[in-house]
């Protein structure tokens, strides 16, 4: 970038912070929302590492650089950065770009507010609460608790600490010695954080029990029954399930109420992680694939995904009304949550959770579904629904798509079958030589920039394509786009 005029600090000029800030809106709205969004514009402009870092000219130097200089990096931090509301991105359970969802971000990131205590957050606090409470509402119930988390990796394992104080909260004070060994159980489908979070948590992943899952990915209740009998034999003390709504890679639905019925046998907490599933509840036609939710102690929910409010937006709902999230994990620090203050300290939220400062993520939802409502958001889920119908179909008319299996949710999971190994799927070296076609076509699609989706082995099976239904400006023209890319990028393999 050319040399010019060092910019000077702004600090204490309004008109040049208005100025600036107006110019790297109208780059965002340009280079992120408007191509970004854009079918006509890349999905990526992609480059490799040591290019990239040469264009961006990352190193941080002592002198600071001129307005014009500024303006030009924002627009290439975009120009370079993977454009995930993009209707050909399917690659992550998150995509698309609600407007009323960004310009809530927008307002939180400008004000810069921490949500831990109505003194600092009058409106976000009250925000909160009213939209957890919706929340519980479409799982199914009419009181309780929660808490916005930063992510569904993070909110499922709250439910895991929850669990274990609630069994014994003497852990809180005395530690893992407080303890027995316990065990908890989820589907070999589960979400990696299960693992994760009985690693941080100090119960070890040796404490994680996987339970089996049928052909579709669901988990199997009559395993679950027998892996809780066995960890009970070896000296284990089980105290927790967790299963899934809407697996990560097969968009399975595990059979909560048959699960709740395990769980009540054996007074155990069931959680629901429902991270990329729970936004079918708002829809009335689908809902049923969760039935029985309501019977969980907890949920992960992340609205962030299907719902388009942008990351980050995951909820943790409790059925609790103990104030079990502050008995856990309160230290009442006297700094910040003092007793004595001149309105009601119970709206000091803060000491719910582990974090001290915390995120605004209700703003986004709750703008969103001020000017959508209900009803629109329904409609949303149920076209996602729609188009994964149109795209199985289509794969199943198409020479050389081959669907994994029947998709329930908006996962659809198929391979792509070149030219050179249509017919010869008895051949010894038929998998290994499939599994090598994703991996081609994923690097010349990123490459070209014309679209990204996701790829990964799935037990036995050789790797195949996840394609994500969940971006809101997703149409037909574009499902048609991607199978005839596949079929272009794959005509000589």
């Amino acid at each position: 970038m050319a040399d010019s005029k060092p910019l000077r600090t702004l600090d204490g000029d309004p008109m040049a912070v208005e100025a600036l800030l107006r110019d790297v809106f109208g780059i965002v709205v340009d280079e992120a929302i408007l191509k970004g969004t854009s079918a006509s514009e890349k999905v990526c402009e992609w480059k490799e590492p040591e290019e990239l870092k040469q264009l961006l000219d990352l190193e941080l130097q002592s002198q600071g650089e001129s307005r014009e200089q500024i303006l030009a990096r924002c627009r290439a931090v975009i120009h370079y950065s993977v454009k995930t509301g993009h209707p050909r991105f399917f690659n992550q359970l998150f995509s698309g770009l609600d407007p009323h969802a960004l310009a809530g971000r927008i307002i939180t990131e400008s004000l810069n507010t921490s949500q831990y205590t109505y003194e600092i957050a009058p409106v976000f606090v009250l925000m909160e609460e009213e939209v957890l409470k919706k929340l519980r509402a479409l799982v199914g119930w009419n009181s309780g608790d929660g808490v916005f988390c930063p992510g569904g990796s993070i909110s499922n394992m709250y439910a895991m600490n929850l669990a274990r104080f609630q069994r014994y909260p003497d852990c809180k004070q005395r530690g893992l010695r407080a303890l027995p060994p316990l065990a908890l159980f989820t589907s070999k489908e589960c979400h990696y954080s299960i693992t994760k979070g009985a690693a941080f948590l100090g119960l070890g992943t040796d404490s994680v029990r996987v339970v089996k899952a049928d052909e579709r990915g669901r988990m199997i209740p009559e395993d679950l029954e027998r892996q809780i009998n066995l960890a009970e034999a070896e000296g284990s003390v089980p105290f927790l399930v967790s299963a899934t709504s809407g697996t990560t890679v097969l968009g399975a639905f595990d059979p909560l109420d048959a699960i709740a019925d395990v769980c009540q046998r054996h007074g155990l907490w069931f959680h629901v992680d429902a991270a990329w599933g729970g936004s079918v509840l708002l829809s009335r036609t689908h809902r049923h694939l969760l039935d029985g939710i309501q019977r969980a102690d907890s949920v992960a929910w992340n609205p962030h995904k299907l719902l388009a409010a942008g990351l980050q937006c995951s909820a943790l709902l409790l059925r609790d009304t103990s104030n079990l999230l502050k008995r856990c994990h309160g230290s009442q620090a006297s700094y910040l949550f003092q007793q004595d203050k001149f309105y009601d300290v119970a709206l000091d939220t803060g000491d719910k959770v582990v974090q001290c400062g915390r995120r605004v993520d209700c703003l986004k939802l709750w703008l969103m579904w001020k000017a959508q409502g209900g009803q629109g958001l329904e409609r949303r889920i149920d076209q996602a629904f729609a188009l994964t119908r149109y795209l199985v179909e289509e794969i199943k008319k198409r020479e050389g798509f081959e669907l994994v299996m029947e998709p329930e949710f908006v996962n659809v999971c198929f391979w792509f079958v070149p030219p050179s190994l249509r017919g010869k799927k008895e051949s010894p070296d038929y998998s290994q030589r499939l599994s090598q076609v994703a991996p081609v076509l994923k690097e010349r699609m990123v490459k070209k920039g014309t679209m990204m989706i996701g790829y990964q082995p799935h037990g036995t099976r050789a790797n195949f394509f996840r394609m994500v239904v969940a971006n809101p400006i997703l149409a037909q023209a574009d499902i048609d786009f991607l199978l005839g890319e596949l079929e272009l990028l794959g005509q000589d393999l």
